[in-house]
């Protein structure tokens, strides 16, 4: 059954050709033009790795994809649809985020209308996970961004006092003895928050079999982020503070990014190996039952 299934898209190869040109044609600029903004932008420099590893989350899935059938679904007509007027709102608009999200549900809907359920079912998650490659509106980087900063200036004026060092917080201004420091939109955290997700998802995917692991782990990806993040701001402070402005600017800076999302990786491996041991085995069980019926 499943051999005469994989045979039905061969009847229409040219109207099969002819979506995916037309998809190559439409979405070509679009996706140049948002490799760009990764090249310029630090927060999304993590988008240049979301399609080679959905491309390896979906090789390797090729055992599931040799014996599923290939059955041709006119279901996948609804994210195209959806994709459409997704693209079509995002160009009356100008809206970036919509033309971009515009590429992955029409994704979805030609491996549906092509491949159908069974494949598409399992591409899912490959699929799913290229949505973080597409940038956040500035508008809503904005809204997100100064609580993120507040926040941030916050948590690090506790730890100064903490360490006996004076510190006045004004919104997102630190007053110290000897200089100011401006907690910017950079110092955010939103950074280190979307590529903290990111790594999140591939670690939960990579070294957890259960799912409910690997929501914790998703989840917890936000706090670590605006934790590690204050940690950071109060590490410019101490090291303003003792040493001068200059000493928490330039390579110095950069090089707290790099070991604060160091020492986030290692938080996210720690509450790993803690999930492993406080996690039940009766839900490891259930879950993987759950996921055998699935595959099945």
């Amino acid at each position: 059954m499943s051999h005469g299934a994989r045979s039905v898209p061969a009847r229409r190869p040219y109207a099969a050709f002819g979506l995916i040109a037309l998809a190559v044609a439409i979405y070509t600029p679009i996706l140049y033009y948002m490799g760009l903004h990764w090249y310029s932008s630090p927060d999304y420099s993590h988008g240049f790795l979301i399609g080679p590893l959905a491309l390896y989350f979906a090789w390797e899935r090729r055992p599931q994809l040799r014996t599923a059938p290939i059955e041709p679904s006119w279901w996948g007509l609804v994210p195209l649809a959806l994709g459409s007027l997704t693209l079509a709102v995002g160009r009356l608009g100008v809206e970036l985020m919509n033309m971009r999200v515009s590429f992955v549900l029409t994704l979805m809907g030609l491996v549906l209308l092509l491949f159908g359920r069974r494949v598409f079912r399992i591409l899912l998650f490959p699929l799913s996970f290229l949505f973080l490659m597409v940038p956040l509106p500035q508008s809503l980087v904005n809204v997100v961004a100064f609580p993120l900063q507040l926040v941030a200036a916050d948590w690090a004026v506790n730890l100064l006092y903490y360490l006996h060092i004076p510190a006045l917080r004004e919104g997102n201004i630190i007053h110290l003895p000897n200089t100011t420091l401006f907690v910017a939109e950079a110092c955010s955290g939103l950074r280190s928050l979307m590529a903290l997700i990111t790594l999140g998802v591939v670690f939960a995917y990579f070294f957890r079999k259960s799912w409910g692991e690997r929501v914790v782990i998703v989840l917890s990806a936000i706090p670590i982020a605006i934790v590690v993040n204050s940690l950071r701001v109060a590490l410019t402070g101490i090291l303003a503070y003792r040493l001068g402005e200059k000493a928490a600017a330039g390579l110095v800076h950069e090089f707290q990014g790099l070991t604060t999302f160091g020492a986030a990786f290692l938080l996210l491996l720690a509450e790993a190996r803690l999930l492993a041991r406080i996690w039940p085995d009766r839900w490891r069980r259930r879950e993987r039952g759950r996921s055998l019926r699935t595959t099945a």
